[in-house]
């Protein structure tokens, strides 16, 4: 009954943000809809085809909203996405299997594709929130070092004296506490366990990877949506888990303490602030985590989409880059906010866009 109930919000949740592009879209001048560039038409009406993606569950939501919205721009294209995780997604990408690749995680020797190979194409930003359940617990305050403990198993109960000395004025019960994490090769893992390795002053030492060696008496969950559901259906429970699903679930989040000392709930205006002070590196990656501002999520991940450098034949790369395009620079700016998702910088636009010009046949 939860996977269903939970099944239906999401529905409902990019129903509403396609609608909403669509009541924006028929109010433009229809004179301007051959425009090249109109996101109503213009560059994009001419695609035709099918192209399939595949990959990390963090940016579904969005990409779903995206894709159902991208139908009245490019009617005649019809793109899919199979949020099957970061890892699976590359290892398919790398095994020609899927024409384009979500990932939350940078591509490292094994994980398909070689390098030179591909392009990196940031999409968005969102929180990993710390979901949690305790019901007469609101208002919840983490920092680094209690969060790497209690992911350690090291703090085993709610009333350790570590969460009491962040949370003074609230009545923590000696419940138990379950770890809830992924147990496919995940991005938000990478993200998540990133960000214990470099806040947690040397608490966390199982390192920081798609998949970690987690401790036994610790429960997994697939893809995101796994780990919300176990949080949601047991009390004492904290996960990781992207803003989008922690919202749908109606999941406690808590505040997490940044590197300015300020405790900051999971939101887009958090994402935004944190993606505001990194800096895009020459192949287009970017580490938000942990980084400075009053304002920033500590916990922010960036996701990308993986386009090849070359292709079979020019429609693909139409299609492909058309797509990717539009996704980039009006989808997410468009659904993204209300789904939890942060768009990328204009100047990350501008660069993405060059990028996807680079893509040749061959």
């Amino acid at each position: 009954m939860t996977r269903c109930l939970s099944r239906v919000w999401r529905v409902l949740i990019v129903g509403l943000a396609v609608a909403m592009i669509a009541a924006a879209c028929s109010s433009n001048d229809s004179s301007s809809k051959d425009k090249k560039g109109d996101t109503s038409g213009g560059e994009y009406s001419s695609l035709s085809g099918e192209i399939a993606g595949s990959g990390a569950s963090f940016p579904d939501a969005a990409y779903q909203s995206a894709i159902a919205a991208f139908t009245d721009v490019a009617p005649d294209l019809k793109v899919t996405y199979n949020a099957i995780g970061s890892g699976s997604g590359k290892e398919e990408f790398g095994n020609d299997l899927n024409d384009w690749a979500g990932t939350d995680s940078l591509v490292d020797e094994g994980d398909g594709p070689a390098d030179g190979t591909f392009f990196y194409i940031p999409t968005t930003a969102s929180s990993v929130t710390a979901a949690y359940n305790l019901p007469d617990v609101s208002d919840l305050r983490l920092d680094g070092p209690t969060l790497a403990g209690i992911f350690m198993r090291d703090i085993t109960t709610w009333d350790d004296q570590a969460i009491v000395e962040l949370n003074p004025d609230a009545d923590l019960p000696d419940t138990e506490i379950t770890v809830a994490h992924r147990s496919d090769g995940s991005g938000t893992t990478s993200n998540f366990t990133s960000y214990l390795e470099s806040a947690s002053d040397g608490v966390w030492t199982l390192g920081a990877d798609d998949v970690v060696e987690w401790p036994s008496d610790t429960v997994g969950g697939a893809q995101n949506t796994g780990v919300a559901q176990i949080v949601e259906q047991t009390e004492g429970a904290i996960g990781y888990v992207d803003l989008g699903d922690a919202t749908i679930l109606g999941l406690q989040m808590a505040s997490i303490e940044n590197r300015d000392g300020n405790f900051v709930a999971p939101s887009v205006k958090g994402a935004t602030a944190a993606v505001a002070g990194a800096t895009l590196s020459p192949d287009l990656t970017y580490d938000p985590l942990d980084g400075p501002g009053a304002d920033a999520y500590p916990i922010t991940a960036p996701t990308y989409i993986l386009v090849r450098a070359t292709y079979g034949n020019q429609k693909l790369v139409d299609n492909v880059t058309g797509w990717v395009k539009w996704l980039v620079t009006e989808g997410i700016p468009s659904v993204g906010p209300d789904l939890g998702y942060a768009p990328v910088p204009q100047d990350f636009m501008d660069q993405a866009v060059a990028q996807l010009e680079k893509v040749t046949t061959g």
